[in-house]
């Protein structure tokens, strides 16, 4: 049974939300981060990426743990953020280009994921989940929350009445993305939703793969360690954030290669021809349906459409959009084996646009590109459920959860 429990958050003042939170740790490099955070004394990213004020210092050591929980703590001192008095649930509304979504944003039991009632879809590198496991056992909480899915079958009903109420934070934030926060600290509110919650058969991870493997292996760490552990401890449960799946919108993840494996592109093209039905383009186009992906190679758009032979229809992994350009074009044309170790092969999320990648085969620095179309949630939930694991890079979901909004501590 798929449970959710209230937490005590930690949060900002409502006066500096905008400030304090900032874009999730993994989706810019640490250069940009020290752009982002620079003249923001009290910017998340001085605990999620600690390493900006430490530019000496090996990005995975201690020491840039230890002072990520430093900065934590100095920010609880000086009163920017405080802890809530009482366990409570929270509803998180993102506004972007005109839509909203709404989650609940709750704190999952680390059991659920290990039992699969919290189900998976991508594959985690090691060195990246031992990255996150290290800051929340030293910081001693989860800054940022997994983003979950769910089929909804009444809950969101449930999650409407507390928008009646004034929000706790409302603000847009740089890059135009509206945030807003209400709280639910009635008891029997916080009940009805526990029950309704519990009646689902499992969730699925959307984004936060590495988030969930973390937050859960750090949940077994300290119950480990404590020879009284009971299971209903504080850290035996991660932060995370409950969207109905007919909110979400996936946005397509396109793959650039940096050279042609020798081939001229006039060969390229020929032998793409025997996979797809190949028609130039007289502009910058984006696929329109399922099955079809645009190139751009040499100056020139083409629509390319997999003819239905090359079809795995049995499989929903092997016939995802991005598993047939794998199997049909990268590997076999362009020689590239496993795109997640190959350097020849670059990932670019739909948010950057279609221009992005013609400036980058334009530039010289790759040689053509691939805009995909994307993959649907119906895909992504299938195959969790059968257990299958998608492709790296199959998904991209925008917009992107705040860091530092509200926080979960282990104690």
């Amino acid at each position: 049974m798929f449970s959710i429990h209230p937490f005590r958050a930690l949060r900002p003042k409502p006066e500096l939300a905008a400030e304090i939170s900032s874009l999730p740790y993994d989706v810019m490099n640490g250069e940009e981060a020290a752009k982002m955070a620079n003249g923001k004394p009290y910017s998340y990213l001085r605990v999620t990426r600690s390493e900006i004020e430490l530019p000496e210092a090996d990005p995975h050591s201690k020491e840039v743990y230890e002072h990520a929980k430093l900065n934590l703590k100095k920010m609880e001192r000086e009163g920017v953020i405080f802890q809530e008095e009482t366990p409570c649930f929270y509803v998180y509304r993102q506004t972007m280009d005109g839509r909203e979504q709404y989650g609940l944003v709750a704190c999952v039991k680390a059991d659920d994921y290990f039992k699969g009632s919290i189900k998976k879809h991508e594959l985690t590198r090691a060195d990246k989940e031992e990255d996150r496991l290290n800051h929340i056992l030293a910081t001693g909480a989860q800054t940022g929350p997994v983003f979950l899915t769910y089929r909804d079958k009444g809950q969101f009903a449930l999650i409407k009445p507390a928008l009646q109420k004034p929000p706790i934070y409302d603000f847009a934030a740089e890059d135009g993305i509206g945030h807003t926060v209400w709280i639910i600290d009635d008891e029997a509110a916080i009940e009805r939703l526990r029950i309704s919650f519990a009646s689902l058969p499992c969730t699925y991870i959307a984004d936060g793969h590495h988030r969930s493997a973390a937050g859960a292996r750090a949940a077994k760490a300290r119950a480990d360690a404590n020879p009284e552990h009971k299971g209903n401890e504080e850290y035996s449960r991660f932060l995370a954030i409950l969207f109905p799946s007919t909110q979400l919108r996936i946005m397509d993840y396109n793959r650039l290669v940096k050279d042609l494996n020798t081939q001229s592109p006039e060969e390229f093209l020929d032998k793409l021809s025997e996979i797809c039905n190949v028609e130039k383009l007289q502009c910058l186009t984006a696929p329109q349906e399922p099955k079809e992906f645009s190139l751009y190679l040499k100056g020139e758009w083409y629509k390319c459409k997999f003819q239905e032979k090359h079809y795995n229809k049995k499989d929903p992994v092997d016939n995802l959009d991005v598993s047939l350009l794998q199997s049909l074009v990268l590997q076999p044309l362009l020689g590239i084996d496993d795109p997640r170790t190959s350097q020849r092969v670059d990932f670019v999320g739909g948010i950057r646009g279609l221009g992005e990648l013609q400036a980058r085969v334009d530039s010289g620095e790759c040689a053509a590109a691939f805009a995909m179309y994307p993959t649907s949630l119906d895909e992504l939930m299938d195959i969790a459920d059968a257990d299958g694991i998608m492709p790296p890079k199959s998904t991209w979901f925008e917009p992107k959860l705040r860091d530092g909004l509200l926080v979960h501590l282990l104690d």
